[in-house]
């Protein structure tokens, strides 16, 4: 699926409802839905209390605070990707502030190009990220079956008094005759025999 094909969540963070109106014109709704808006992090919080965002674009300053610690909050996620726009005159000391902790950053007033430009950057982010969930969410998947496994062997060594070979070899013999994953077959014999003990 190409970058154009993806849908991203995205929430606005801006005082201004000029800021947002700009921005929403340039949003095509095929690529970028549901798009949210807050005029303050108090406000923003709230929104991330109940669901994440792909993208959070903080237009500073806000009327609570300068949205820069927000945005390097912003970050910790781990689905998150976040532009902070800042006014030009202190841009340097800002992007040096939040670009360690991943915060994409525009001097403003900016422009559309522009704009679009960190979009897409953003994107290109946020795909790498998803490949890295899929990635750790696979190697926790097989760590997680190592463990159910292992477990499943120990009980067959202790119970049955076989070897650890052995007991490798009847999980797997016991999931290849039944027509069922590894993990099943051993979530199997730990039930018959964990009641037992």
């Amino acid at each position: 699926m190409s970058l154009k094909e993806r849908v991203y969540s995205l929430l606005i963070v801006s005082a201004s409802g000029n800021f947002y109106t700009a921005a929403a014109e340039l949003l095509p709704s095929s690529q970028y839905q549901p798009i949210h808006t807050a005029a303050s992090v108090s406000e923003a919080k709230r929104y991330l209390a109940s669901r994440d965002f792909d993208f959070v674009i903080v237009n500073s300053p806000l009327p609570d605070e300068s949205g820069t610690r927000f945005a390097i909050d912003c970050c910790r996620s781990q689905t998150t990707i976040v532009l902070l726009l800042s006014r030009s005159d202190i841009y340097a000391e800002v992007h040096d502030e939040v670009a360690e902790h991943g915060v994409f950053t525009l001097p403003k007033p900016t422009n559309k190009t522009l704009l679009l430009q960190a979009l897409n950057w953003m994107a290109s982010a946020r795909e790498r990220l998803r490949k890295m969930e899929q990635k750790t969410s696979s190697i926790e998947e097989r760590m997680e079956e190592i463990r159910i496994v292992n477990r499943a062997k120990c009980l067959l060594i202790s119970e049955l008094k076989m070897t650890e070979p052995q007991a490798h070899h009847y999980i797997e013999k016991t999931a290849m005759d039944n027509c069922i994953p590894k993990k099943e077959a051993a979530k199997n014999i730990i039930k018959l025999y964990a009641s037992i003990s």
